[in-house]
């Protein structure tokens, strides 16, 4: 795969996904070593600039990055010019005068890590833009469940919880889509798009979805802070009627039916207590294909001119 940047999901082909995911192994392999470093990008520099608070992202690609041997900056916002009034074009002019190699972006505006990446050319990730998209979630989840199941095709997942305001959701829903799993949707009716890709099915019962027969549970978190509505009653509410109860789980365990999440967890909301001792329960296996999979992304792209951007 051949890219300057990585900006979505819709742009790749099943393709360039599958390479990324097979990319994706043999670093991942390098976790048993006792050195767990490659030299692939040995004197480049990368920038985490993340305008929006993150733990798991910005992390796992620090980790990448310095087992790919890059060196890496994490881009400071709270304690920098940005508090001053600076545009994201300012910041960009100073830091593109640093010679960086790639730059990771995170932001609460749809398409901003797009406007970038024209403005520079350094290779630019999104690490989530607004309810967009998020494509290394995305792609770690896709290792994730090819882990578990190696033959694709007509496997089943059905992804719960706040669909509208989930970039996630709309990443993970079209990668799945792209390598041949069947996408299924539940949540909360105003919670869960009228119009959305086409063959993905939509469920606003939780028992229908369960007989439905997926292979894999995907909940999403509660995003409050994304809606400035109230779409459901109350938390414990939301639990009774679209969390993993205790009730819930036990079928889960019976069907054999693996569990993911992107995290943070909300127990007693998404999940009860006893799903993350579950041993099909997939949510720590994510965070580790998390590195694996951006490891798979940084020494994938190629920085190079603006106009070389594919998007």
């Amino acid at each position: 795969m051949i890219r300057k940047d990585l900006l979505d999901i819709e742009s790749l082909s099943r393709a360039e996904i599958e390479e990324l995911l097979d990319q994706a192994v043999p670093f991942k392999d390098l976790f048993t070593r006792s050195v767990k470093k490659v030299p692939a990008l040995k004197g480049k520099t990368v920038l985490n600039l993340f305008y929006e608070p993150s733990t798991r992202t910005l992390s796992s690609f620090e980790v990448a990055a310095k087992r790919l041997s890059a060196d890496v900056t994490n881009f400071d916002v709270p304690h920098s010019s940005v508090v001053k009034g600076e545009s994201v074009k300012d910041t960009i002019d100073t830091l593109q005068s640093m010679r960086t190699d790639y730059i990771i972006v995170r932001n609460k505006l749809s398409g901003l890590p797009g406007v970038i990446a024209r403005e520079t050319k350094a290779s630019v990730i999104n690490a989530g833009d607004g309810q967009h998209a998020h494509p290394t979630q995305a792609l770690l989840d896709g290792f994730t469940f090819r882990e578990v199941f190696p033959q694709t095709d007509g496997r089943r997942i059905l992804i719960v919880g706040d669909i509208l305001h989930s970039r996630v959701a709309r990443s993970t829903t079209n990668l799945m889509r792209k390598i041949g799993v069947e996408v299924a949707w539940l949540g909360p009716g105003p919670l869960v798009p009228k119009h959305g890709p086409k063959g993905v099915r939509r469920f606003t019962n939780y028992e229908e979805a369960m007989a439905w027969a997926p292979d894999v549970v995907y909940l999403l978190r509660v995003q409050m802070e994304r809606q400035d509505v109230q779409y459901f009653p109350s938390l414990r509410e939301y639990h009774k009627l679209y969390g993993v109860t205790t009730e819930r789980f036990k079928q889960i365990e019976d069907n054999g039916t693996y569990i993911m999440h992107p995290g943070p967890v909300n127990r007693g909301v998404e999940l009860c207590d006893a799903v993350m001792d579950y041993s099909k329960s997939l949510i720590n296996t994510q965070v580790e294909n998390g590195i694996a999979a951006r490891m798979a992304v940084l020494y994938s792209l190629k920085p190079g001119t603006s106009e070389d951007s594919a998007s």
